[in-house]
């Protein structure tokens, strides 16, 4: 997939769309920014050189489509612990420089492809945490209670503050009135705004209109008096440069002296993985909320933010990664490419090169209203209930997420809900399901383990409790047929359990797919198709019974995976099925796919309308009497084409060869006639109209004579056999009826298994 620009599919609405979005993340970015850098204890400066750099840098090599890059909340507490652990900010910046060179080696390395393995419990729970945090910290600031700066996410502020508790300082009464109507009424905007379509579809975001109205609103405001004028905490705070030359002073360098310290290695490792690992997780997060489901190239990502970060050591900015709050802001705001990543970073030069005094002037309560809003959206009830609809597995490590980034931060939340979610893959691999089914080639259970793709040392516990629980002289089959990997370990555990603890237990045991894994061979201690003596030793009400589980392993998409290759050689020389089935010859209705059978285990009878004739009961015959099956079974099927075309011809009072010119299909229709006529003498109306025209058989009619048919035809077996009837009498074989539904794949038994009652 292409991570450009694609020129000749951008329209001009496109680039509006870009610029409007770049120019609302900006408005965002800048407080946040500032907000940042007082967090971490560096100079408001550095918040503002990152965000330059994310915007542009970064923005240039990155891949992703909606991501904007800048300094991240959840790298706050690092930082500032960082400077004060290496003495000095040039240190730090060299610690950070380096971080990026250590970057881009992780993306050299294809170090992205870590993003694959998070939870999407954990990306989904990222996302509402995002949104619950965002709630929270602006409510006071869209009230104008500002004494913590925007950007602080962290549980435990600096001002020894918390989430909660700064929440309980504005229910108190610590709130400005002006800035207070300046939020509340933005916040009311932004929501009717999204629930007029005409309205959100426009071209001009409503979030731009925010800024504007508040601006002009903090103006007019002005000389209302101190409770109304909004001014000092209340708004942006650029740092304005008196002149260019100060400006350039603003800029710092790293310490290269420090290069021997081993401490600006640990630091710069510590920033690297950490700036990685969020940015992953932002990145898998953002391409969830892409309205375009674009998928973003993670390892181009890392080096994009490396060649960002070194940047930002060089100059004198703070550590960037992808941050999830303007990204979501970008996608919300209506992003189409990356281009508003870039106009975002280019307006940020222009905030602090030349319109630092105007910016000043924006109201941090609209500002905060926005991102009120956007944290409604992020965590909507409707993601609430998907993630408990989705069960237990999916919905306990997503709500720990979320609670634990709200209640800690960014970083020991993310570490907090993986270590859940991986409690629950290791709970799942434990737990993992194996089949345990009567087979057609056994006198009993048969314990039959399919080894994934990837057979790690999470699964060796699943496997040794399957081993362990088998009883002494079972069966079990392992197959590993569709395995490319498998875990040392446990190629151990299957060679002791063979070698040792299986003769000890009389177990026997078939290994599938296992010659092509070092030191082993496939090996089959007891045949996996009917063999004479699996005839012998099962009764009718067994192989009724395998024909059933047979069909539940069906309906339930759980086939049992079979080597067909091998049972053709194996059936070679000869034959022994345990049963015979006469079915229709409808493509729906293979009876060997239906019953999960392999090679070798059934006859196959397949004639329309599974009526009985002269052929199909010297087929029979054979089945019952020269090759020993216990079973016949009669399977008809719902919607039957035979059927259908048979009660029309019947009704009708028409013959099949001067309709059709078929002279042999009217044999198939006279057999099933006497169930017709049965229904035309029950109730004639279900078969013509009111002016007596024959009408089109409903569906329920020709279920109902089909199954009529089928039980027709058990009779007609033993009627019309004296060999079949006499082996029937000597219990050596039954003869039963059943449906299949074309619709579920379920097959419905009809009787109780005696040819008398079927």
């Amino acid at each position: 997939m292409s991570t450009t620009v694609d020129l000749k599919n951008y329209r001009t609405a496109d680039f509006f769309r870009d610029c409007v979005s770049g120019l609302v993340v900006f408005l965002v970015a800048v407080p946040l920014c500032l907000g940042i850098a007082l967090a971490s204890g560096a100079d408001l400066f550095s918040g503002l050189l990152s965000g330059i750099v994310g915007g542009t840098v970064v923005a240039l090599l990155s891949g992703s489509h909606t991501s904007v890059s800048g300094p991240a909340a959840g790298l706050t507490a690092i930082v500032a612990a960082q400077i004060q652990t290496l003495g000095s900010f040039e240190a730090f910046l060299l610690a950070v420089a380096l971080a990026g060179v250590i970057q881009i080696g992780f993306g050299i390395a294809k170090g992205g492809v870590l993003s694959s393995y998070f939870p999407s419990s954990v990306i989904k729970g990222l996302l509402v945490a995002i949104g619950v945090i965002l709630i929270l910290k602006q409510i006071p600031h869209v009230v104008g209670h500002d004494a913590d700066p925007e950007g602080e996410m962290s549980f435990q502020q600096p001002d020894q503050q918390n989430t909660f508790s700064e929440l309980l300082l504005t229910l108190g009464g610590e709130v400005h009135l002006g800035a207070l109507v300046i939020g509340l009424l933005s916040v009311v905007f932004l929501i009717s705004w999204n629930r007029v379509p005409a309205l959100r579809q426009s071209l001009v975001p409503a979030p731009l209109l925010v800024v504007l109205f508040g601006t002009f609103m903090g103006l007019l405001f002005k000389p209302w008096g101190e409770n109304w004028e909004i001014s000092g905490l209340h708004l942006v705070q650029i740092p304005v440069p008196e002149t260019p030359s100060e400006l350039l002073g603003f800029l710092r360098h790293p310490d290269f002296s420090q290069l021997g310290n081993y401490a600006i290695y640990l630091g710069a490792f510590t920033i690297a993985v950490v700036a990685s690992l969020e940015t992953l997780l932002n990145l898998e997060a953002v391409d969830k909320l892409d309205t375009k489901k674009r998928k973003s190239p993670s390892s181009r990502e890392l080096i994009a933010q490396g060649c960002g970060n070194l940047t930002c050591g060089l100059i004198g900015g703070l550590p960037v990664t992808s941050v999830i709050v303007r990204s979501s802001v970008n996608v919300n705001s209506g992003a189409k490419s990356k281009g508003s990543a870039l106009v975002h970073g280019v307006l940020l030069i222009a905030s602090v090169a030349i319109l630092p005094v105007y910016m000043n002037m924006i109201p941090l309560s609209a500002l905060a209203a926005i991102l009120l809003v956007t944290g409604f959206r992020l965590a909507s009830p409707k993601v609430f209930r998907q993630m408990w609809d989705a069960g237990r597995y999916q919905f306990i490590p997503f709500i720990v997420t979320v609670v634990a980034i709200v209640m800690t931060d960014l970083l020991y939340g993310i570490l907090i809900g993986l270590g859940v979610a991986i409690m629950f893959i290791l709970n799942s691999n434990l737990r993992r399901p194996v089949r345990r089914v009567l087979d057609l080639h056994l006198a009993g259970n048969l314990t039959q383990v399919d080894l994934g793709s990837q057979v790690s040392f999470l699964n060796r516990a699943a496997i040794e409790n399957v081993l362990d629980g088998l009883s002494h002289g079972s069966r079990v089959q392992i197959d590993a047929s569709a395995s490319d990997y498998i875990d040392p370990d446990v190629l151990s555990l299957i060679r002791d359990f063979q070698n040792n603890v299986a003769p000890d237990r009389k177990i026997l045991i078939n290994l599938k797919g296992f010659s092509r894994f070092p030191a082993f061979e496939d090996v089959m201690q007891f045949p996996d198709y009917s063999t004479s003596e699996t005839q012998l030793q099962l009764t009718q009400e067994e192989v009724l019974e395998l024909l059933a589980e047979g069909n539940q392993r069906f309906v339930e998409d759980r086939r049992l995976n079979r080597d067909l290759i091998r049972q053709v050689r194996s059936t070679a020389d000869g034959q022994s099925p345990v049963a015979a089935i006469l079915s229709c010859i409808d493509s729906r209705v293979p009876a060997e796919i239906v019953f999960d059978l392999g090679v070798g285990d059934i006859f196959s009878l397949r004639v329309a309308g599974n009526v009985v004739g002269t052929k199909s009961l010297g087929s029979l015959e054979y089945a019952v009497k020269v090759a020993g099956v216990k079973v016949v079974l009669v399977l008809g099927h719902t919607r039957c084409g035979a059927v259908t075309a048979s009660a029309e011809f019947v009704a009708a009072e028409k013959t099949v060869s001067e309709e059709t010119g078929c002279q042999n299909l009217q044999a198939i229709v006279n057999e099933i006639k006497p169930c017709v006529d049965s229904e035309l003498a029950s109730d004639r109306s279900r078969f013509f109209d009111q002016t007596g025209e024959v009408v089109s058989i409903e569906e329920p009619l020709v279920d109902e004579i089909a199954e009529r048919n089928v039980i027709r035809s058990v009779q007609e077996i033993v009627r019309r056999s004296d060999a079949i009837a006499q082996s029937v009498r000597d219990g050596e074989i039954v003869i039963r009826g059943a449906i299949y539904d074309v619709k579920t794949g379920r097959v419905e038994f009809l009787g109780d298994g005696s040819s008398s009652e079927s």
